[in-house]
């Protein structure tokens, strides 16, 4: 499958919602929909904050997103938080969110980080074996959260 990766940007909003329909059954309803245009024109202003996509034919298929955070041990080497790792269910299992998030791991990489962390749900066996697919060693670290 063709596909082209690269960061999401100011107009690709809508899109990425839309992708986020297959990141969870259900999910919390969005604020005013100029709130959430303002979050966006935040994050896309932040070079901090990577919002990258796969598009296939020109729709977003697959998306995930990293926090580079500065860091002042490990010689300043920031660090980096990877979340809402999301391909379209019906292009699972086809390499499609594999080539994203490489990409992704990549971007983490030329920004210096020592380290990429990701979390997900306890009962997520297909999600987890696709992470040490990936390189994610599911032994490395214990997480631990707090929900507000």
């Amino acid at each position: 499958m063709k596909l082209e990766i690269r960061e999401l940007g100011p107009d690709e909003l809508d899109a990425l919602l839309e992708l986020y329909a297959h990141l969870h059954e259900s999910d919390d309803p969005l604020p005013a929909r100029s709130r959430v245009e303002q979050e966006w024109d935040r994050v896309c202003a932040d070079p901090a904050l990577i919002y990258l996509g796969g598009f296939h034919d020109g729709a977003l298929v697959s998306s995930c997103t990293a926090a580079i955070v500065p860091n002042f041990t490990r010689g300043l080497r920031p660090y980096a938080v990877i979340e809402n790792v999301v391909t379209r269910a019906d292009l699972r299992g086809q390499g499609v969110g594999s080539r994203v998030l490489q990409a992704l791991l990549e971007h983490c990489r030329a920004a210096g980080c020592y380290k990429v962390m990701l979390q997900s749900a306890a009962a997520r066996d297909a999600a987890h074996r696709f992470y040490c697919a990936n390189g994610f060693d599911p032994n490395a670290k214990q997480a631990f959260i707090v929900r507000h």
